[in-house]
């Protein structure tokens, strides 16, 4: 793999009280980058979340809430947690460099600084991120369709289910599976049976268009969909336009017992959680709907004749 050089480009917020701090960070950064600041700690907290920036430059002593204040919110958080942070401070004792790593800084400059070192610092965390990224996507990401994986899967499953939990709201999942796969595959080959799934994947995806929505391979020719704050009703509806965009799937079969286009059987649940459930409860329900979905002839969507979503709370 070639990493792209990501140095260049991308917002970089300045955080500091002293206005001559700013501007010259600001002329040593705003040909490559764009370049915004704060001058308190609120400040820089509610820019952080209006503009995201992609680093920031926080100075450690400043009135009300300093910079070590700023960095323990911004890594309590899931949403800023790794937005690289660089201390730009006129402390420089060791102690305070050692508090500033512990903290989450990812770099410790002191004052008076060099422009030249603050750019190559930048320049060189920023790349850094980017590659992390990069990486982080990759493990998220099913190879074959480009859709999240199982493990991306496990992990908002978690997440959703805590939020859905606080907000008491309901959570709905979907587990499907592609009607006599196995069938496919020994009849057109491996190959075939790739493209079936890239095709399949696209096709569900295409059929979500909320961001907070995900569709996920499961594993083999299962897939899940997951339905944050979603009633059961509203996740039949998702199930019926994936069902019926499948069958107009451009994808042959002429081999029995596979049907003359692809079909979808699909077991959709939801649920209220609960502190005292754990959300593996949710991909078990929807486990046994599919397998309902599956003996009664496939090619359709079953749901609990109760919502679990009624019974949960």
């Amino acid at each position: 793999m070639s990493w792209p050089d990501l140095g260049d480009g991308g917002r970089i917020l300045v955080v500091d009280d002293a206005l001559d701090n700013i501007r010259m960070l600001h002329a040593a950064l705003k040909d490559d980058y764009e370049v915004i600041f704060a001058r308190s700690g609120a400040e820089a907290l509610r820019l952080v979340q209006e503009q995201p920036p992609e680093l920031i430059l926080l100075d450690a002593m400043m009135p009300e809430l300093d910079g070590f204040g700023v960095c323990a919110v911004l890594k309590s958080s899931s949403l800023t947690r790794d937005i690289p942070l660089i201390f730009v401070t006129a402390l420089n004792q060791p102690e305070d460099e050692q508090r500033a790593l512990e903290a989450g800084a990812v770099d410790f400059i002191t004052k008076p600084f060099h422009a030249a070192v603050i750019v190559a610092r930048v320049k060189t965390h920023l790349t850094l991120k980017r590659q992390s990224d990069v990486l982080r996507q990759l493990s998220l990401t099913d190879s074959l369709t480009g859709i999240a994986n199982r493990r991306c899967f496990d992990q908002a499953l978690e997440r959703e289910w805590r939020r859905c939990e606080r907000l008491g709201t309901p959570l709905a999942l979907m587990m499907i599976d592609v009607d006599c796969f196995k069938a496919y595959n020994d009849r057109y080959g491996h190959q075939a049976g790739d493209d079936c799934l890239k095709t399949v994947a696209d096709c569900l995806a295409h059929c979500l268009h909320r961001p907070s929505d995900l569709v996920a391979r499961y594993g083999g020719e299962e897939f899940a969909v997951l339905l944050p704050e979603q009633e059961l009703e509203g996740a039949l509806v998702i199930a019926r336009r994936m069902i019926d965009e499948a069958r107009g799937l451009n994808i042959a079969h002429d081999s029995s017992p596979v049907a003359p286009y692809v079909t979808l059987s699909i077991g959709a649940t939801a649920a209220v959680p609960r502190r005292d459930t754990l959300p593996g409860k949710l991909v078990l329900d929807a486990d046994k709907e599919l397998y309902q979905a599956k003996s009664a002839g496939r090619d359709r969507v079953h749901w609990p004749a109760v919502s679990t979503a009624e019974t949960a709370v």
